[in-house]
């Protein structure tokens, strides 16, 4: 499996957020969904070089979509598509001179953008194919045959222990539920204790040794892994 593209979803209107969200999850994707600009920056500023790319509503109520373009701009070169109900010629002129990758309209089939997503990640290199190894820190973690290595030695994990090592290492910054994590990692086949996922966690805090900080409780929420602290 190759890394989960990370989606940033930048749209005010709470429906066609939702179905974007919806669509886009349901093909696979990671979205981190923002109704309005501020918000959208600040997730931009915590997730950096996590995300893969921006799916920029043009017209917020706090922000204009294409401030937050510029601020962008000033630090990342993450492909950014502009989704707007702005037609006119100037408009769109206006978002590619600003750094913007590609131009939507409103409305739009979800089909499509997602091609247009496909095809702009592909362009990128950020959409390669899997070469059966993600490396994050001194873990590292054989995709095809499922094994797991740390500071060069392998360690034995359960399918469980390295399906949940998995999906943190493809997901590395983003914070997660117990919820989440049942559901991607379990999917609708279990329907017991959410502290079954904590146990799963117990157990590979302990094999990973004296990196068991790589994954990081976030209070009254969930998990997320992080190697970037040891640096």
């Amino acid at each position: 499996m190759s890394k989960q593209i990370a989606i940033l979803l930048v749209e005010d209107d709470d429906k066609l957020r939702s179905t974007i969200q919806d669509y886009m999850q349901m093909n696979e994707f990671q979205v981190i969904a923002c109704p309005d600009g501020n918000t959208a920056l600040n997730r931009f500023r915590e997730l950096g070089e996590a995300l893969d790319i921006i799916l920029l509503d043009g017209m917020l109520p706090d922000i204009d979509g294409f401030d937050i373009l510029k601020s962008v701009r000033e630090t990342s070169d993450i492909p950014v598509i502009i989704l707007s109900a702005r037609e006119s010629e100037r408009e769109q002129i206006r978002g590619f001179q600003l750094g913007a990758d590609n131009y939507i309209t409103k409305p739009f089939l979800l089909s499509v953008l997602k091609e247009h997503i496909n095809a702009l990640l592909a362009r990128s290199g950020r959409l390669s194919a899997d070469k059966g190894e993600l490396v994050k820190g001194a873990l590292r973690l054989n995709t095809g045959e499922r094994k797991v290595c740390l500071d060069g030695e392998p360690i034995a994990t359960t399918p469980r222990e390295y399906d949940v090592l998995l999906l943190f290492a493809q997901n590395e910054r983003i914070v997660m539920s117990r919820n989440t994590i049942l559901d991607r990692v379990w999917s609708n086949s279990y329907f017991g204790d959410l502290r079954t996922v904590d146990t799963i966690i117990k157990q590979l805090r302990k094999k990973l040794g004296k990196h068991s900080d790589y994954i990081v409780s976030v209070y009254g929420v969930g998990y997320k892994f992080e190697v970037d602290h040891e640096e």
